[in-house]
């Protein structure tokens, strides 16, 4: 990711933790890396689903929780 990694570069800090106008999720993942080392990670990016304007099937106006399905299989499948 040496776009997003560039975008990070700062005069005055070690780091800055907002790049450009566009990809911001990767621009997020690559900050995030820079502190995770060897440890293995991952980056959800929730921002254009988090908020729901209507309902639509099993989620309701509003917070979705959009995430936490992920997590829980997620969860659940490492525990077997």
């Amino acid at each position: 990711y040496e776009q997003a990694k560039e975008q990070l570069k700062s005069e005055v800090a070690d780091i800055k933790n907002v790049g450009g106008k566009w990809g911001g999720a990767i621009t997020a993942a690559q900050f995030l890396a820079e502190f995770a080392g060897d440890t293995p990670w991952v980056h959800l990016d929730i921002a254009g689903t988090s908020l729901s304007e209507k309902d639509r099937g099993y989620l309701v106006k509003g917070a979705t929780g959009v995430t936490v399905r992920t997590l829980v299989n997620l969860a659940l499948s490492l525990a077997q």
